[in-house]
C-alpha cells in the first residue's frame, strides 16, 4: 500500500483479485468509491481484496473509484475476478466482457476483460489476464482476436491502454508477445526513455511449471505489460512489488510507467 500511496498512478489494473465465497457481505458504508454496471451489480464480500485496496487508499487520504467484477470460481473457494481502480478522479464509464471461449463460471479457463474511461481522460483503460499460447482448449491467439474484434471501433475512437497479465514471455519469438506487436499495439516498456530489466515474475510459479523459455538470465520472465494502441512517449519503465521495489504481494510483480 506504501507504494501505491506514495506513487499514486492514475490507474490501477488488477487481476486474480478475489474473494471468499462464504464471506459475509460487506456493509454498504464499506464501499465508498465502487463503481457498478446495470445489471452487473455484484456482491462485495469483506475480504474482497479490490475492497481492502479501496479502503487503504481512504484510509491513507487517497480518494479512488473502483470497478471489481468476478470472473470464475478459483481453487473451488474463491470468486476469483479483476479490479480497476482510477486515483484522484471517478470513474464515468465501465464495460467487461468475455474474451475466452468458455464462459462457464466453474470453468477455471473462463477469461474475462474489464475497461474503465474516467472523468479526466477520454482514454479507455483494460485490465487483461490472457490465456497461454499452447492451450488447446483456449489458446491465446482466440482470445487475442476476440479482444482485438471487440476493440476496433473504441481504437477508432480513443486511445487505449491494456494492463495486465499476458502470459507470452517477450522472449519467445512467434507467439504471444509477437502476435500483440504485429496487431499494431506498443510495449510501453520499448516506448519507455528509462527502464529496469523488465522481469515480472522469477522462477517457477503456478500455471507455468511446464512452460519452458521467455527468461531473462539470472531475473525471470516478462509476461506483464502495459501496451497502448498508440506510440507514445514515455519517461519511464519500472518494475514494482518484487522484493527491492516495494514488497513482494504476488507471484507476479508490477508494471509502473510514466507518461
Amino acid at each position: 500500500m506504501d507504494v501505491i500511496v506514495k506513487e499514486q498512478p492514475d490507474i490501477l489494473a488488477l487481476q486474480e483479485v478475489s474473494q471468499s465465497v462464504g464471506a459475509p457481505p460487506a456493509e454498504g458504508r464499506l464501499l465508498k468509491g465502487l463503481f457498478t454496471c446495470r445489471g452487473q451489480e455484484p456482491v462485495i464480500r469483506k475480504d474482497n481484496h479490490a475492497l481492502q485496496v479501496a479502503s487503504g487508499l481512504e484510509k491513507a487520504g487517497v480518494h479512488c473509484s473502483w470497478f471489481w467484477q468476478p470472473v470464475k470460481i478459483g481453487y473451488g473457494k474463491y470468486d476469483e475476478g479483476m479490479a480497476l481502480f482510477c486515483l484522484n478522479q471517478e470513474i464515468r464509464e465501465a464495460e467487461s466482457f468475455y474474451i475466452s471461449g468458455c464462459t462457464a463460471y466453474e470453468n477455471w479457463k473462463t477469461r474475462k476483460v474489464l475497461g474503465i474511461r474516467t472523468d479526466q481522460y477520454d482514454d479507455w483503460f483494460y485490465s487483461v489476464h490472457m490465456g497461454w499460447w499452447q492451450d488447446e482448449e483456449e489458446s491465446f491467439r482466440d482470445q487475442w482476436n476476440r479482444l482485438e474484434q471487440r476493440l476496433l471501433t473504441r481504437k477508432r475512437e480513443a486511445r487505449i491502454w491494456l494492463l495486465g497479465d499476458f502470459n507470452s514471455p517477450c522472449g519467445i519469438a512467434g507467439q504471444g508477445y509477437d502476435c500483440v506487436c504485429a496487431s499494431g499495439w506498443k510495449d510501453t516498456y520499448e516506448l519507455a526513455g528509462e527502464r529496469d530489466s523488465g522481469a515480472t515474475v522469477e522462477g517457477v510459479i503456478d500455471g507455468w511449471e511446464s512452460q519452458k523459455g521467455g527468461q531473462v538470465p539470472g531475473l525471470g520472465m516478462r509476461i506483464d505489460y502495459i501496451w497502448c494502441s498508440v506510440a507514445v512517449p514515455v519517461q519511464t519503465s519500472r518494475v514494482i512489488f518484487n522484493g527491492s521495489n516495494g514488497l513482494k504481494v504476488s507471484d507476479h510483480f508490477g508494471v509502473l510507467v510514466t507518461t
